[in-house]
């Protein structure tokens, strides 16, 4: 998908959670002549129930201070928190989940499914960065999409064990808040396993070509991530989301429609809750905030 292309082939780290948590991605700090500004939080009130929205990104480079301020205030407040998905304790479980959707049942070997020019730059890029190109075979090509669409960035050194949400999991747990989730885990992978196959091998295409530009365009949005600024966030993606409005339809708008009608459903509930999702389901057209105002519930921006 296009998503993928090149803005969003970065630009699922803003979306998917657990499913990219092992990858790694690059981040920069961002300074105002005010000192360092914050990633944005809104709140959700009434009576007798708050709910925090924080947009996250899976993982970032060592060093990044964001915990604190507002956020941690928010955190610290909460009485639980609620990611996208709770991953497994044990890594080998969530293979295995990813594993059995991945691969194909028609037997096709992935590469036999590209034209010809296609099928040689996927291998030169699988080789390129350490992938061999011949043990995706087995499987569909979204797999090999994701794998390839994180690949050089491991190459530039960061790290995959400083993501928002394994530092907020890790607070939570040493402060006995419980710790909930908007999926499953076999859910969210079933978005990529079930995208037809025509937009899977334009995903996967689409990466390859976009392998470039990957660094230069995931440190823009991650940029505009730190700085608060949701609104340039969308507008770094729109581009991509316009010109793929199926996949952008499956992995972003129908999944915020979802979260807010589970939103709407906890407001019932009394309490304070932390819901901490990739960045890019809290900006732009159809955001989350956007869903939950179509319910006739109002949301606010948290200001330092």
């Amino acid at each position: 998908m296009r998503l993928f292309f090149p803005r969003l082939l970065v630009a699922a780290l803003l979306l998917s959670g657990g499913l990219l948590a092992e990858h790694r991605t690059a981040f920069a700090r961002t300074e105002a002549h005010n000192g360092l500004i914050a990633p944005a939080l809104w709140e959700v009130k009434d009576a007798d129930t708050t709910i925090y929205l924080f947009g996250t990104v899976h993982v970032l480079k060592p060093g990044v201070d964001w915990f604190k301020g507002g956020i941690r205030r928010a955190f610290d407040q909460s009485d639980e928190l609620v990611l996208e998905i709770i991953e497994p304790d044990n890594p080998n479980e969530m293979a295995s989940i990813m594993g059995a959707k991945a691969i194909a049942r028609d037997a096709a070997a992935l590469s036999k499914r590209l034209e010809p020019t296609a099928r040689e730059k996927y291998q030169a890029a699988m080789e390129a960065n350490g992938l061999p190109w011949q043990a995706f075979e087995v499987f569909n090509p979204w797999m090999a999409g994701l794998a390839l669409s994180v690949a050089p960035l491991e190459k530039l050194g960061y790290k995959a064990d400083q993501g928002v949400e394994k530092l907020l999991s890790a607070a939570a747990r040493a402060t006995g808040k419980k710790i909930g989730a908007l999926e499953t885990p076999e859910q969210q992978i079933g978005y990529f396993a079930a995208l037809p196959m025509e937009q899977q091998i334009a995903f996967l295409n689409s990466t390859v070509e976009g392998l470039n530009d990957i660094e230069a365009q995931f440190d823009s949005l991650v940029q505009h991530w730190q700085a608060g600024e949701p609104d340039k966030l969308a507008e770094e993606m729109n581009e991509s989301l316009e010109a793929t409005p199926e996949l952008a339809q499956i992995l972003l708008f129908q999944r915020n429609a979802h979260w807010a009608q589970w939103i709407k459903a906890r407001m019932g509930q009394p309490g304070t809750v932390f819901i901490a999702v990739g960045a890019g389901h809290l900006a732009g057209k159809n955001s989350v905030q956007d869903q939950l105002k179509a319910l006739g519930i109002s949301t606010a921006r948290i200001q330092e």
